[in-house]
């Protein structure tokens, strides 16, 4: 009876299994040598932009209207400061320097527009004059600023049908945020918005001028209240090119009144005195 043969490596395979294990572990030792020389200012750029990535939201759309749910639960955000990454080495090139100091200051400037549209989002809550006005106010950070939008609501309007002149619920509403306004060192743009009118409908007056007309008004009421009239670098009509809800041009949630606080300057805290 024939023997079986054995196999062709005459029962040495273990130098199979040893050769993979060598392989395994040269680069292994190529990939640990690797990380070790990376430069140092690399490594932190690189943290620097996961903890931005994970620590700042910077989009935000629709965000902000006043409501429990909507805002910060905290009773207030009295000041707020990004902690800066370790200071480069000697040896760092300039561009490298310059370029890190480019985003540290990206960073800090979005975070604090954000913490600063957050402590205006709670300060609006905690006043008590406002009341159910607060589902008219949106607060967000946009790349302009930010972005406070006086809206309309179905059974809540801002100006009376074909009206440039504010009603009762708009005045109270710029008295309540004229002192937040003047706190803050930035300038501000006013911006009026129409709704599209409905087919087969009267337009109650002209878009282009009640537009320019009603953010004029809001300008004027602040003024009234106190902000000074060099913070202010434009006021603008719109009419209906620019819906908040562009699937649907026709809601009354696209009667609005904008004002921006312009990114030109650094925002401060609510609570903070310029």
């Amino acid at each position: 009876m024939a023997k079986k043969k054995r196999g062709g490596h005459g029962g040495h395979g273990w130098f199979v299994t040893f050769a993979d294990l060598m392989a395994l572990l040269m680069a292994f030792f190529v990939m640990v040598a690797a990380y070790s020389s990376q430069d140092k200012q690399k490594m932190q750029i690189v943290a620097g932009s996961m903890r931005d990535a994970f620590g700042t939201q910077r989009d935000f759309k629709l965000a902000g209207i006043v409501e429990v749910d909507g805002i910060p639960t905290k009773t207030h955000i009295k000041n707020a400061y990004v902690r800066p990454l370790e200071e480069a080495s000697d040896n760092t090139a300039p561009n490298q320097n310059q370029q890190k100091e480019e985003g540290l200051v990206s960073a800090t400037h979005d975070r604090g527009f954000a913490l600063a549209a957050a402590s205006l989002r709670q300060a609006l809550r905690e006043m008590p004059e406002i009341g159910e006005l607060s589902r008219n106010i949106l607060v967000e950070v946009s790349e302009q600023g930010i972005d406070i939008q006086l809206v309309d609501q179905d059974d809540r309007a801002m100006f009376d049908e074909g009206s440039t002149i504010p009603n009762e619920r708009m005045r109270r509403l710029l008295a309540a945020i004229a002192p937040t306004l003047r706190r803050m060192p930035n300038k501000i743009a006013i911006s009026g918005h129409t709704a599209t009118q409905r087919p087969s409908t009267v337009a109650p007056g002209n878009p282009w001028a009640l537009s320019v007309g009603r953010a004029s008004a809001v300008r004027e009421l602040l003024g009234n209240a106190g902000v000074p009239d060099e913070r202010f670098v434009s006021i603008t009509g719109k009419a209906d090119t620019e819906p908040l809800v562009k699937d649907n041009p026709y809601l009354a949630f696209n009667r609005r009144v904008g004002i921006v606080l312009k990114a030109d300057a650094p925002p401060l805290p609510v609570g903070a005195k310029p």
